[in-house]
């Protein structure tokens, strides 16, 4: 029986047999060499350590140091050759250290094993991209402060479901942003300080029997200390999956605000216009300008959170220690990051190219009712009235100018008091939308005052 006649199996992807299968399978080079400045990194902790504690010579500590920062630039310059046989990034890189200074480089996987040396890289990985979120997130919020700032006292919409609801300024609608994206940043924080433990040392599951030191590995690695349990660091993936949890509602608030910057960047709203660099043409219809950038920021969560699920479902029956069902983590979350990291700088890049209509937003906001919770609340303070009663007389006079086809302030006095007789001519200072703003001063309100200290507020907690 040949080769090809025993691979028919498993189907036609396959020409080889099953030696080329299990290649394919297992070997993870094909996207773990993205961990290799954080593989190289770990290494050099390593023989350092295993140097200054006498468990190699230093000479040769030394050797495997340099060594390492040539394969690292042979990598970084693109001419190191990846071999799949060589199934990941950490046999790539050793085997190529052998090539470079022979027999010492046997030495570098003393007290180690690739269990904890790929869990030690993993981590380090996504710590940067935890570093790379929090740089994302502090430029997009303050580009958001930005906005905020420049509109504090300019009237739009609030909706419910969509619906008008009352009015609201520009600044606080930006500023609930801020808040949402303020929460993501405290979760990228809190992420990073509690996976910041080194694995490196715990060897495949039990430790090791040479006198390492794993306090100086973890703060050569900048890890605040190793951690406690051999089992549980090669085993643990949380540090993953929290990323990915934290990414996740992240996009989706990034995905909210996507949402809303494709609707108001409509022809029939017209509350925004997104700038060239953030928009496309249609390839039929000239007048067309599509908020493609926001569209597409707001599907990135389908993949971002199918990461989550995805590695969630990898991890949820795995006995300790290491299963090589493990390697399945990095794709998801590399996937993930990409995205994620691409999301936040291209919403950064629209916010800070948009151009809010001011008229626009203006006359939405006085639209629909829009203060007719204003002129409850003035019934209810200046009339002594119980609010279910104000809700009521408010709900008859809004039916009353749905019927002649205007607003609340364009009804008379008069048509007022047909409905309540005590109402008087004071009713009209609360009916405009700038008055109604102006009046929610109630802390965290949207009246421009406390829009503005919300932003002083943000700017002196990021600084």
């Amino acid at each position: 029986m040949t080769d090809k006649t025993a691979n028919t199996m498993w189907g036609g992807r396959f020409a080889a047999g099953p030696d080329a299968i299990m290649e394919a399978i297992n070997a993870s080079i094909g996207f773990d060499q993205r961990m290799a400045a954080q593989d190289i990194a770990g290494s050099r902790a390593h023989a350092a350590m295993l140097g200054a504690v006498g468990i190699i010579t230093p000479k040769d500590a030394d050797t495997i140091r340099e060594g390492l920062l040539t394969v690292l630039s042979e990598i970084e310059a693109g001419t190191f050759e990846f071999s799949a046989a060589l199934e990941d990034i950490h046999m790539n890189v050793e085997a190529r250290l052998k090539d470079m200074i022979g027999e010492p480089a046997g030495r570098l996987h003393t007290g180690r094993s690739r269990n904890d040396q790929v869990a030690t890289d993993f981590k380090l990985w996504v710590r940067d991209q935890l570093d790379a979120a929090e740089a994302g997130l502090l430029a997009l919020i303050d580009a958001l402060l930005a906005q905020a700032e420049a509109g504090a006292d300019w009237v739009m919409p609030g909706f419910t479901h969509l619906q008008t609801a009352q009015p609201v300024t520009w600044g606080h609608h930006m500023m609930a942003y801020v808040e949402m994206l303020g929460r993501d940043l405290s979760r990228v924080r809190d992420a990073r300080a509690r996976m910041n433990e080194s694995p490196l040392g715990a060897a495949a599951l039990a430790g090791t029997s040479f006198p390492i030191d794993r306090e100086m590995t973890a703060q050569a690695l900048g890890f605040d200390r190793p951690a406690a349990n051999s089992l549980d660091a090669v085993s643990d993936r949380d540090f993953a999956l929290e990323f990915l949890g934290v990414a996740s509602i992240c996009a989706m608030h990034l995905s909210r605000f996507a949402e809303e910057l494709v609707i108001w960047s409509s022809a029939q709203f017209r509350f925004v216009t997104l700038s060239d660099r953030f928009s496309t043409g249609s390839s039929i219809m000239p007048q067309k300008k599509n908020p493609d950038a926001a569209e597409l920021i707001r599907a990135k969560v389908g993949r971002i959170m199918g990461a989550n699920v995805g590695l969630m479902m990898v991890m949820k029956g795995l006995p300790l220690a290491y299963s090589k069902d493990m390697q399945e983590d990095k794709e998801q979350v590399f996937d993930a990051a990409d995205n994620w990291m691409l999301a936040l700088a291209a919403m950064e890049g629209m916010v800070r190219d948009m151009t809010a209509n001011r008229d626009s937003l203006a006359a939405a906001a006085g639209a629909g009712f829009s203060t007719a919770t204003d002129l409850a609340d003035w019934l209810v303070r200046v009339l002594g009235m119980p609010f279910r009663d104000a809700h009521h007389v408010t709900g008859s006079l809004v039916a009353m100018a749905e019927g002649k086809g205007c607003d609340l302030p364009d009804l008379s006095l008069a048509d007022m008091q047909s409905v309540h007789g005590d109402i008087t001519q004071d009713v009209f200072d609360v009916l405009g939308v700038q008055n109604s703003v102006n009046s929610r001063m109630s802390y965290g309100g949207t009246a421009p005052a406390q829009v503005r200290a919300q932003v002083g507020r943000w700017r002196e907690v990021l600084k």
